[in-house]
């Protein structure tokens, strides 16, 4: 279709423009369907928080409510997850025109605030208890944090498939970041049985303070980055201009762009100058196919320009 400006200064402002969207249809990078795991995770993780949290108030140990407010904001982590994911499959609008994909990135970028947060309410209460300490019942966080190891485990494993997907490996960080909290409570429990050393258990606190920042940065960084728009850290720009470039008829390749469009979905603008550009549309669908093929790259615009004296009159 024509389209009326060029971005290339190089070449005649008379030189049509040819505007070719193309979506793959060889698969789908529609979020996938994890209603069921999210819904099975935060029944469990609410439940389990009130138990830690209570036993960790009743029975003087930090590190048992330490990991219950991990896993709260778990809970709060997995909402918000659950509901970019269902939000992402809602149909575009004439306000939204892409529809609401990108939700899944500032899910991501919420949990990973989350998270801080859950650092800094939890060293507040290590300080605390560091200057009015309390008697730790071993037993206690042995047993309590051992159910919260199954709990979180399970959860996590119901999360393992959707890695590629920053939002879902966000959970799955939550979950598997749990587990071995959990772990190191119960090591910490054993430990203050068999020692009777009370200062353990703050100890402990602050190993899974900074656990979880070491969990955050990696989520953090990465949603931050989507955020801002930045190419996927799987994508090499230069390697996509190139595959464009090599294309038959391409002279040259410029006003590359690459984005997210949501945790798993890319989209890209290029064009592309071809002087003896072919009048029908195949090559634009076979080059947005191979950009999905090699790149996964599923929403391709390509707009070719072309020299008018080399064009002929049926173009």
């Amino acid at each position: 279709m024509g389209h009326g400006h060029s971005h290339h200064g190089g070449h005649d402002k008379d030189h049509d423009h040819d505007h070719g969207h193309h979506h793959g249809h060889g698969h789908s990078h529609a979020p996938a369907d994890f209603g069921r795991a999210f819904a099975i995770g935060i029944a469990l993780n609410s439940a389990f928080v009130v138990v830690e949290a209570s036993f960790g108030f009743l029975y003087g140990s930090m590190a048992l409510v330490a990991d219950a407010g991990h896993n709260l904001s778990d809970v709060l982590a997995l909402m918000l997850a659950w509901g970019a994911n269902i939000a992402a499959k809602r149909a575009p609008t004439e306000r939204f025109t892409y529809g609401f994909k990108s939700s899944t990135i500032l899910a991501a970028l919420a949990n990973a605030l989350l998270l801080a947060v859950a650092i800094g309410a939890i060293l507040f209460e290590t300080v605390h208890r560091l200057f009015e300490p309390a008697e730790p019942q071993g037993m206690v966080m042995v047993i309590v944090a051992g159910i919260g190891i199954a709990i979180n485990a399970g959860t996590a494993m119901l999360f393992m498939r959707g890695q590629d997907d920053l939002n879902i490996r966000g959970a799955y960080l939550h979950m598997a970041a749990d587990a071995l909290v959990s772990a190191g409570v119960v090591l910490a429990g054993l430990a203050i049985v068999f020692t009777g050393l009370a200062w353990i258990d703050p100890l402990v606190s602050f190993a899974i303070a900074g656990l979880i920042a070491f969990a955050t940065w990696g989520l953090a960084k990465d949603s931050i980055k989507m955020s801002l728009l930045a190419v996927p850290a799987s994508i090499d720009v230069s390697e996509v201009r190139a595959h464009l470039a090599s294309l038959e008829g391409v002279q040259t390749v410029h006003d590359l762009h690459i984005w997210p469009m949501s945790t798993t979905e890319t989209a890209l603008t290029a064009h592309l100058v071809m002087p003896g550009a072919p009048c029908a549309d195949t090559f634009l669908h076979q080059a947005a196919e191979s950009l999905e093929a090699r790149f996964g790259i599923g929403h391709a615009t390509l707009q070719i320009e072309r020299d008018s004296l080399h064009c002929g009159a049926d173009c």
